[in-house]
Order: structure tokens, then sequence, then C-alpha cells
């Protein structure tokens, strides 16, 4: 059966809203024959995030590693993945309803390599606000999301994307980076495969005070040149070798077991 893989990487003591993370992927109404797995990887050796998480659904693992932030936690939970396609979640955030088949549908009859939504940002009062620059729907114009990385305004959420989970592997999972690696995968992958845009929102992206968005230490670490310079600098070398990744019948890690 073919599955789509779900990412989560989590810290303990900010994992208020995993339970409702996992009610909006189990209330998923999946294509025929498609199901789903959830690989919540913490970022620490704790454990105590895999209280919020169901003891009778063998669809939800759950694993630890050392404290390096989100990419690393992120990039070793890929050891985990069996799905044709995989996408991050936020620990904090919900998918909305019909986001994996949307995914699925594009991914499976359009010749590209990955697809972004719109999001929907989620305030504490409940409301709603849509995201002021999402690109036009359907296929994407190349080095949009590059482009827009450079000036400093990126088009989607890094963590809208669902992409093959070969081209995931191809170009290394996320970079090392103590933010924005979702934005990095992002702007590799584009670097060699085309890309789509979503008409409706996949994610509520809650707006909390312990989001690690607002972390005003990790925010302050990865500030300004940089990180930014790392990313584009990769999808300027990945453009140079002139390889270019295309959708074949790659196996997947369950295949090759």
């Amino acid at each position: 059966m073919p599955r789509i893989s779900l990412v989560t990487a989590v810290l303990a003591d900010i994992d208020d809203y995993l339970a409702d993370l996992y009610d909006s992927i189990a209330a998923q109404e999946m294509p025929d024959g498609w199901s789903w797995e959830w690989i919540v990887q913490e970022d620490g050796e704790t454990g105590r995030p895999a209280r919020h998480l169901p003891t009778d659904d063998p669809r939800v693992t759950f694993g630890t590693g050392p404290h390096a932030r989100a990419a690393a936690a992120r990039t070793l939970a890929m050891s985990r993945v069996t799905g044709k396609y995989t996408r991050a979640l936020d620990a904090d955030d919900m998918l909305t309803p019909g986001a994996l088949a949307r995914d699925i549908s594009v991914l499976e009859t359009e010749p590209v390599g990955w697809v972004v939504s719109p999001a929907l940002d989620l305030f504490p009062d409940g409301s709603v606000v849509a995201g002021p620059r999402d690109p036009n729907t359907g296929r994407l114009p190349d080095r949009v999301m590059y482009d827009g990385e450079k000036a400093g305004l990126v088009p989607v959420i890094g963590t809208t994307v669902t992409a093959h989970t070969a081209l995931v592997r191809a170009v290394g999972g996320w970079p090392a980076m103590p933010i924005s690696e979702d934005v990095a995968l992002l702007i590799a992958l584009e670097a060699v495969a085309p890309g789509w845009m979503q008409p409706e929102a996949s994610i509520l992206y809650r707006k909390w005070p312990k989001q690690t968005t607002a972390d005003k230490d990790v925010n302050a670490a990865s500030d300004g040149g940089p990180a930014r310079d790392v990313m584009l600098a990769q999808a300027d070398t990945l453009r140079a070798l002139g390889w270019r990744w295309t959708p074949a019948t790659v196996p997947t890690a369950a295949e090759v077991s």
C-alpha cells in the first residue's frame, strides 16, 4: 500500500499541541489505497513528548536523539521513512481537511517533484489570517522561491512542502541550520525539480508564545546573512551541476527491505 510519511521534530515541554496535530492527521480522508505514517522525533532524549501520542495506532512511531535542533531531528527521522512522499509538520501546527489527498493527487498526476500550499495563521483567540504573498496556483516559475528568499520574502511557509521522498534524500534532507531549515530544503528542491502551488491552505500555522520561531535567542543566532548565504549557495551549486530530478520509479525503503 502506498503511503505518505509525515515527519515531526519536537522539543520536550514545547509539545503542548502534539495531540491536536495527531487529531488533524487522523481525520484526513486518504485517496483509495493510500495510508499515512507519522514519524515523531524528539530533539533530545527525555522521551516526554511520547505522553501526548496514541499508544494504539501503529502508524505513529516515536524516536529520540541528541539535542541538535529541528533540522537534525527531521533528518534523523528519515531513517524511519517508508513512504513514497514526505512532508514535515511542526509539532504545534494542524493539517486542514483534505490536505494530504490534495498533495498526493498532484504528485501522482503532474511531472513535478514537490508541492507547496498556502497556510493560515492561527491566533490564540481562534482567528485565522491568510498569508500575504501566496504565488499563483499551478506549476511554479523557476526560481520563485530562490528569488523570494534572496529578497527576504520567501512566498510560502516551508512546512507546506510535500515532496517525493527520493528527492528529499537526494538533496540531503534538512540542512544543519538553527532556523529556516525547511526553507533551505525547499530552495534545494526547486534547484533540481519543478514544483506546484496548491490553491487551498494545507496547514493552520499556530502563533503562540512557545513557538520556536518566536524564540529571540534562536532568531538572533540565525538572523542576517550566513544562513541565507548557505542555502542560496547550495541552490546555485546544484543548478551549476546541471543535474535535474524527474519523477521515476525509485524504490522506497520498505520496498528495498
